[in-house]
């Protein structure tokens, strides 16, 4: 195949590739590549890679590393190529640029100064992890990845405990079981879930369950690879004074007082300091 070598319009290039699969990706990213004057990506090895299977050639143009640990040193070098009206393209080591990627500041440093910047979108594990969920896609919200410490994981979670959305987290294998664990006490252990691993590659595999099935598959058994975990929305928001102070009590079990009415409060759409009192006096019950 010989894609297209054209000249592109002066601006970044935000150019998605394969998340597993080479075949995914698109022609208009193939014409990208091929024809941009700068080439950055967050892996070289593996654009470089990528562009060897599809038979585009680098030639002569510079490909520049850009990712978290060089972010400072190397976008001044890739903004000074599209001041100087040069089109660079910017690939993610998998997937679409600036979800979960460090090239959000390359992106956001090319708008501050006035340069166009165009998405060639597609392959993204997000998405293709909500399409083979089984879980509503109506309302989304996408969370990266939670943090690492314990404490402040079950924190993040409890955040998202109330919001009326299909929740979707990126996790390491390694952290998989604690996270599912979590999860399953501060979201709740019935609440439907998916495991979704190696999307588009030949172990690719969805286990769906509740919170608290998952997390006994996962105990101490950590999986290979990329892994989505995707987690059905809470119920409706509360309102009435009962299920006021029934989602407080299971917030305060695994929440301080001050974030339990935070929680809460949100998602009852009630004043936070009519919240914070209940808050306070089903503590002080609870003592």
């Amino acid at each position: 195949m010989n894609p297209a070598k054209s000249r592109l319009e002066p601006g970044l290039y935000l150019v998605a590739t394969p998340i597993g699969n080479a075949r995914d990706i698109t022609l208009r990213a193939l014409d990208i590549l091929a024809s941009a004057d700068v080439l950055a990506a967050e892996d070289t090895r593996s654009l470089r890679r990528l562009m060897d299977i599809h038979g585009v050639a680098l030639d002569e143009r510079p490909l520049v590393a850009y990712h978290d640990h060089n972010g400072e040193k190397a976008r001044p070098r890739l903004i000074a190529a599209l001041e100087a009206g040069q089109s660079v393209a910017y690939a993610s080591e998998a997937g679409t640029p600036l979800i979960a990627d460090p090239g959000f500041d390359l992106a956001r440093a090319a708008l501050d100064g006035g340069l166009a910047v165009t998405s060639a979108p597609g392959p993204t594990a997000l998405a293709a992890a909500l399409s083979i969920a089984a879980l509503p896609t109506d309302r989304v919200l996408f969370n990266g990845f939670l943090p690492n410490a314990k404490a402040a994981r079950r924190k993040a979670l409890g955040e998202l405990a109330a919001v009326p959305a299909t929740l979707v987290f990126y996790e390491s294998p390694k952290r998989l079981g604690a996270m599912l664990a979590d999860a399953a006490e501060v979201l709740g252990g019935d609440r439907a879930a998916a495991v979704c691993r190696e999307l588009t590659k030949k172990f690719e595999e969805s286990v769906r369950g509740t919170l608290s099935e998952l997390s006994a598959v996962y105990d101490g058994a950590p999986p290979k690879g990329e892994i989505v975990v995707v987690i059905d929305r809470a119920d409706a928001g509360v309102s009435a004074v009962d299920d006021l102070e029934a989602a407080l009590r299971d917030a305060l079990q695994t929440m301080s007082v001050r974030d339990a009415a935070d929680v809460v409060s949100r998602a009852s759409a009630l004043p936070r300091r009519q919240v914070y009192q209940l808050a306070m006096r089903l503590a002080a019950d609870r003592a």
